[in-house]
């Protein structure tokens, strides 16, 4: 090993991927099993988020949220998830009848809603350009479309480019967020393959402009706890548009962003995997309903039509990297790994990462650099 300095490799630019695509919501952490990972991060995330775009500049806006129930059986999911919030230690948290709904989401209709007021947006693709250019200023160096194919322990008579920018690349130690292909970076260390990853392809709508004055902030549905994802949802954007949705369904190639994107060996990889069936099973009727509102957009606006009775739309596509492990449980907390052996001790893997990541980033990132002073006994 001889070479030490920080490198980072990426696409084509930064952010080229998830957290390009993401609805940009800065989460306030309600969600989350108390004591997760999930939620411990999210709520020291958001406050770390919101710190660092003042001090850089980065426009947001604390535009809130609205959790709003539509029907009475949802109510005491409701009520449940705001005494989650209030262990996660959820700032403001209240739940607010019809009128205050109104009050605050004029275009909306609810019976019973749950206000998180420190919920905001934010164009993560600013803010990971920005995290970019804090590592260049640190000293770092920043690789684009360097893909890599494999690690090996560099022998002695080993040569390397004096610009370090060959093929080959020469480090003491590896730290890993590799996002859709996590789980076949970790195999060419030499760690485990578990959990796999199975993408998903979520198509979101987008509001007639003419249309966005109808939504202020973030508005949500109770989730059902039955399946794995929260439903659709409006979002407001930086831009001033408004994003609805997104649904679920699976992508038939790791980058796949339309609906005919197909990859021969991404789609064997995903259907030959035990976990994909055993989550499919359970999850039939809901999988297929997601299936027919992908294929049929006038399903998915009679679930937005609910909350807002009047909506037209457009459409945006983005991709989530889903942890699956062999049981076929969709892995809901972050997943910190490493290996044995001469190079599975030299390398952290950052396996899991999904959503609430880019609100958590900052507390995830002071959370690895000490597990790295740990476990690499720096």
């Amino acid at each position: 090993i001889r070479k030490c300095e920080p490198y980072c490799f990426t696409e084509s630019f930064s952010a080229h991927h998830q957290s390009g695509h993401n609805s940009g919501v800065i989460h306030s952490g309600i969600y989350y099993k108390p004591g997760s990972l999930k939620a411990k991060l999210c709520v020291q995330g958001a406050a770390l988020c919101y710190e660092y775009c003042d001090q850089k500049g980065i426009p947001y806006k604390r535009c809130g949220k609205l959790i709003v129930a539509v029907e009475q059986d949802e109510i005491p999911r409701l009520k449940a998830l705001y005494e989650r919030g209030l262990q996660n230690n959820v700032r403001d948290l209240k739940l607010i009848g019809a009128k205050e709904i109104k009050a605050k989401e004029p275009f909306c209709r609810g019976l019973m809603a749950l206000d998180s007021p420190h919920t905001g947006i934010v164009n993560y693709k600013q803010v990971a350009q920005s995290y970019a250019e804090d590592f260049q200023e640190a000293g770092g160096t920043i690789f684009t479309d360097f893909e890599v194919t494999n690690m090996e322990m560099a022998k002695e008579s080993s040569s390397e480019s004096e610009d370090g920018k060959g093929e080959e690349i020469y480090c003491q130690h590896i730290v890993t967020c590799a996002g859709l292909y996590s789980d076949r970076l970790s195999e060419i260390s030499g760690c485990s393959p578990e959990p796999r990853i199975v993408p998903f392809r979520g198509d979101y709508l987008v509001l007639k402009p003419e249309k966005c004055y109808m939504v202020k902030g973030n508005i949500y549905p109770v989730p059902n706890p039955r399946f794995p994802f929260l439903g659709f949802h409006f979002t407001p954007r930086m831009d001033g548009s408004v994003w609805l949705g997104p649904n679920a369904v699976l992508a038939f190639k790791r980058e796949g962003y339309r609906l005919f994107d197909f990859s021969t060996g991404d789609f064997l990889d995903a259907v030959t995997y035990s976990g994909l069936w055993k989550l499919v099973l359970r999850n039939l009727s809901y999988g297929l309903g997601e299936m027919y509102r992908a294929c049929f957009l006038s399903a998915q606006v009679k679930q937005l039509q609910k909350f807002i009775p009047e909506v037209t739309i457009n459409d945006k596509t983005f991709l989530r990297a889903q942890a699956l492990d062999t049981d076929g449980n969709l892995v809901d907390d972050f997943v910190f790994d490493g290996g044995s052996g001469d190079i599975g001790s030299r390398v952290l893997h950052v396996r899991n990462a999904p959503s609430p990541a880019a609100t958590s980033s900052l507390a995830i990132a002071k959370m690895i650099a000490d597990e790295v002073k740990r476990r690499f006994e720096l």
